[in-house]
């Protein structure tokens, strides 16, 4: 079989090879330049040495059909590619550079055949399509560099997702163990985390589009997609991303990390309460917030449910003072049992009634409309009925 390179002058390395000393230095120089973001005196050797080897095998072949990179020298441009892939620079950059190199290589080995003797039409071309040839060779081994390096990058990136998600559903790992876990799969903090409730089939789908700000953990019977709380997991944005194709996903409440397994508890119960059955809804299933479920749950004696819905119900008076807290709280109590009677709220608490009503338009400033909502109201007169006393 012809190679390319067997109709390339004989000659060629005889006319080329004085040239070198200068001729390396300048493709690297023009290979680094078109990165001047990338440097460092590493980049630099490697990039001379890389100019180095390509054209010293390139003069060898001159003439010859011999294979273009035997495996030591094909082994420089894959560990090459490789290199890039661990800098995060993606084939473009690569191939830009070998472009640029041919250009150059092509250039000099014409001018120094013509330096020598006069040089034909029919070399020019034959030169010209060694090099492409070449530095096609070049660019295979530099990307199959890259793809290897890059699947071993995904294969560990998926066993350190695997483990942060292992951590978190777990629970019980000493901090530093935990943050040191999502650090590693680039998680800037570890604060507050919403568990999401998917089929097992879902699982990779939800890895890829959640990539940033979720870890997947595959179950027997479903997936679990752990979320870091944010602006991504607010209620709107949930209810928009997790419909349809997601539609069957059960959202659970943000919690703090260590709280996960209590969390996703509370939407494994979720589910098994409230997953409609496919007949009931023939068309987009829109996903389940276990929030909604908290009341129900708690009558149930879930454990956690209760928390969870006195935390969300009277987040609102966190700030307050625990004296102003406590009563406002027993004024509350009172008002819903009497039904919004400020008369017998007065009496059983002793106060005077404008006393009642200054606290109660404290309370409608903090809670807003679930005052008159009759869901929340129930769902306070739980949390209320359940509270510890003062």
């Amino acid at each position: 079989m012809t190679t390319p390179w067997q109709r390339v002058p004989s000659d060629l390395a005889a006319a080329m090879r004085p040239r070198l000393p200068d001729t390396v230095p300048a493709i690297a120089g023009a290979v680094a330049g078109l990165n001047p973001e990338i440097t460092g005196a590493k980049f630099e050797r490697d990039v001379h040495t890389a100019v180095q080897v390509a054209l010293d095998r390139f003069l060898d072949l001159a003439g010859t059909d011999e294979p273009a990179l035997p495996p030591r020298i094909r082994e420089v441009f894959v560990a090459l590619g490789a290199a890039e892939a661990r800098e995060n620079h993606g084939p473009e950059l690569l191939l830009g550079a070998l472009r640029t190199a041919a250009r150059l290589l092509l250039r000099t080995a014409s001018q120094s055949l013509a330096d020598s003797r006069p040089v034909t039409v029919e070399e020019i071309i034959d030169l010209s399509d060694a090099t492409s040839a070449f530095v096609d060779e070049l660019a295979a081994a530099c990307t199959d560099g890259l793809a290897r390096q890059l699947r071993e990058q995904a294969g560990e990136g998926d066993r350190r997702r695997r483990r942060a998600a292992d951590l978190l559903l777990h629970g019980g790992a000493p901090p530093e163990t935990a943050r040191a876990a999502v650090t590693a799969i680039g998680w800037p903090t570890l604060d507050r985390i919403v568990p999401v409730l998917l089929p097992p089939d879902l699982a990779r789908e939800a890895q890829f589009r959640f990539a940033a700000d979720g870890v997947v953990a595959e179950r027997p019977r479903d997936a679990v997609l752990l979320l870091r709380a944010g602006s991504r997991t607010g209620r709107p944005f949930l209810t928009e991303a997790l419909s349809g194709t997601f539609g069957e996903a059960v959202i659970g409440p943000a919690v703090p990390w260590p709280e996960v397994p209590t969390a996703l508890r509370l939407a494994e119960r979720a589910a098994e309460l409230s997953r409609p059955t496919p007949a009931a809804t023939p068309g987009p299933v829109a996903p389940i917030f276990v929030e909604d479920h908290f009341a129900a749950l708690a009558l149930r004696g879930e454990p956690g449910a209760l928390a969870a819905l006195s935390t969300r119900r009277l987040a609102p008076l966190t700030g307050l003072r625990p004296a102003q807290r406590a009563q406002l709280l027993v004024t509350l109590e009172a008002w819903l049992r009497h039904w919004g009677s400020r008369t017998a709220v007065a009496a059983e608490l002793f106060v005077h009634p404008q006393t009642v009503s200054y606290r109660l338009n404290r309370l409608r400033d903090l809670l807003g409309p679930a005052l008159d909502d009759p869901t929340a109201r129930f769902e306070l007169q739980l949390v209320l009925a359940y509270r510890p006393a003062a």
